[in-house]
């Protein structure tokens, strides 16, 4: 069977959220890094949107068999293989849950993460009405924090991977505020990722994939 093919982006965290998934499931797969601003031919092929991630599972079907969504490449791939049992097997009532939390931190605190980026970026004088629109989603991490050690339960889940990228984007965007807010269990949480060896791996390098479409 051939590997399967990820275009990727190294900051993107929808790219991020799918490399994590793939490397928890510790599936093999041809990383692909791509510049947005000339995407390759081979890229575009395999999804219209253009957009990271694209996961092509097999190339030489015709259509291939491509997945574009990121939480759909976290699910395939540890419904493939779930060492760390992230999708909670042993509870059904646990992904449904997982997927709601996901859902609201990807249609509600994205947008207010977006204006509050958006905000700091160009000075403008909304930052703190911004933050504290975010602030509504990271105080709701941080109750589910101190009931346990991750956001579902005591043992690590989807959520809390798909989760990561996102919250690490908000604590960026005003660093020395981060540090002194009154979030520490979140701090502890996204230090845990930061600081971990699956996070260097896959936040590691890659040139440029161009592809032959040039």
């Amino acid at each position: 069977m051939p590997v399967p093919i990820l275009y990727s982006l190294r900051n993107c965290p929808y790219a991020m959220r799918a490399r994590i998934g793939i490397h928890k499931a510790q599936l093999q797969i041809d990383l692909r890094e791509v510049n947005l601003k000339q995407k390759p031919v081979e890229m575009l092929a395999a999804s219209a949107k253009g957009t990271v991630p694209i996961l092509v599972l097999d190339n030489e079907q015709r259509p291939p068999t491509v997945i574009d969504e990121s939480l759909d490449v976290m699910l395939w791939a540890l419904t493939n293989n779930d060492p760390d049992n992230l999708l909670h097997s042993h509870d059904k009532s646990a992904l449904p849950s997982m997927l709601k939390l996901i859902a609201q931190f990807d249609n509600e605190f994205k947008t207010c993460l977006n204006a509050y980026k958006a905000s700091k970026r160009y000075r403008e004088d909304n930052v703190i009405e911004c933050r504290q629109a975010c602030e509504v989603f990271i105080q709701e991490l941080e109750n589910r924090l101190i009931e346990s050690s991750f956001l579902m339960s005591a043992q690590e889940s989807l959520a809390d991977i798909a989760l990561v990228p996102f919250i690490r984007q908000f604590a960026k965007v005003e660093r020395q505020w981060y540090l002194q807010a009154p979030y520490p269990r979140v701090r502890q949480w996204l230090n845990f990722y930061l600081q971990s060896g699956m996070f260097t791996r896959v936040m590691a390098k890659h040139e440029f994939w161009v592809g032959g479409g040039e």
